[in-house]
C-alpha cells in the first residue's frame, strides 16, 4: 500500500503561480509512474504530468512549457510546479503513483480567477 498526501492548492489569479506537493508513505519501493491528473467540473480526468523512476517527464500538450514536475526522493515527495497559470487550468488536482496498482490522492483544488 502506497499512500500520497497532497498540499499547496489554492486560489490564485490568471498568470500567477501555485506549487503542488505530493508526499508518499508506505510501500514506495518500485513505484514506476507518478504524477498529476486533474479533473475539472463536468469533464474527465486528464493526464497532467507524469515522472518515470528514471525521471523521464511527460507532460499534457495545454501545460508544456508553463508546468515543471519533480521528484525529491530524498523525501518521497513529488513537485508540480504551475506557472502562468490560466482560468482554465482550474480543477482539482490529484496525485498518483503505479506500481502493480494506482494509488490515488485525496486531490487539492486549484482555482484560477481571470
Amino acid at each position: 500500500q502506497v499512500q500520497l498526501v497532497e498540499s499547496g492548492g489554492g486560489l490564485v489569479q490568471a498568470g500567477g503561480s501555485l506549487r503542488l506537493s505530493c508526499a508518499a508513505t508506505g510501500n514506495i519501493f518500485s513505484i514506476t509512474f507518478t504524477g498529476w491528473y486533474r479533473q475539472a467540473p463536468g469533464k474527465q480526468r486528464e493526464l497532467v504530468a507524469a515522472i518515470s523512476s528514471g525521471g523521464s517527464t511527460n507532460y499534457a500538450d495545454s501545460v508544456r512549457g508553463r508546468f515543471t514536475i519533480s521528484r525529491d526522493n530524498a523525501k518521497n515527495t513529488v513537485y508540480l510546479q504551475m506557472n502562468s497559470l490560466k482560468p482554465e487550468d482550474t480543477a482539482v488536482y490529484y496525485c498518483y503513483a503505479r506500481q502493480s496498482s494506482t494509488y490515488w490522492g485525496q486531490g487539492t483544488q486549484v482555482t484560477v480567477s481571470s
